[in-house]
């Protein structure tokens, strides 16, 4: 059985950029604390990535971390993304809710560090055979199988 691939297109672009996006409170503090909190985060989550087409899949709390997952595009400069995501939520954040800052360091919000990993419709190992079937006489579409 063949899967099917989704595709996003531009102009000159046909792509599918997934990602899924980790970031922990400083010192994994637990800010995260209650659902005001949470839902204004995935809010302002959300505008800042339409400002940057990026479209939210799902993004879910626990207390000390965040998870997203998202699609962009090929223009799509992540580093920016990720920087104004962490700076203007951070701000909204101890601005709206104060007790948070109770609870931090010197008004650090977000960790430093973040996870940013790849996902895809198909795994790695499929690709790989893909590509290395390339020229082999009757050679089929592997990654597309399973």
């Amino acid at each position: 059985m063949k899967a099917k691939y989704t595709f996003d297109k531009t102009a000159h672009a046909v792509f599918t950029l997934n990602y899924h996006f980790i970031q922990c409170v400083k010192y994994r503090r637990k800010a995260l604390i209650n659902n005001n909190i949470i839902d204004d985060l995935k809010q302002r989550t959300r505008k800042i990535a339409d400002s940057y087409r990026i479209k939210i899949i799902s993004q879910e709390c626990d207390k000390d971390h965040t998870h997203i997952l998202f699609s962009a595009t090929p223009q799509t400069d992540l580093v920016k993304f990720i920087n104004n995501l962490k700076s203007a939520t951070s701000k909204a954040i101890q601005h709206r809710f104060p007790e948070v800052k109770k609870l931090l360091w010197k008004g650090k919000f977000w960790s430093d560090s973040y996870c940013l990993i790849t996902t895809g419709q198909t795994t790695l190992d499929q690709l790989k055979k893909y590509v290395e079937s390339q020229g082999e006489p009757n050679a089929t579409n592997t990654a597309n199988k399973d």
